[in-house]
């Protein structure tokens, strides 16, 4: 498919680009050869391939959650470091309203 300079100043101005003169049969030969590529692959028949999300086997790779206590001096050093606390708790700006 081959795009003509009004079709380009089109996309630009779309695109809020303003184009030179060069640019705007530069970018419509380049933007021609996406197009035809595009259009190559769209011929290929795919009706027997199965969609995929990935090319690649994919599995979950996370661990299992396990809580553990962190020493006293751990705890000690986080909890002098916060900026509001009230006893052991910690006090944060409300989530929701």
């Amino acid at each position: 498919m081959k795009l003509s300079i009004e079709e380009v100043e089109h996309i630009a101005t779309l695109s809020r680009l303003e184009l030179s003169t060069e640019e705007k049969s530069a970018f419509a030969s380049q933007l021609s050869s996406v197009l035809e590529y595009v259009d190559k692959l769209a011929a290929v028949d795919t009706s027997d391939i199965e969609p995929m999300a990935h090319s690649l086997p994919v599995r979950n790779v996370f661990r299992e959650d396990e809580a553990t206590a962190c020493g006293d001096t751990v705890r000690d050093a986080l909890l002098k470091n916060f900026p509001e606390r009230q006893n052991d708790l910690l006090k944060v700006k409300a989530v929701f309203s």
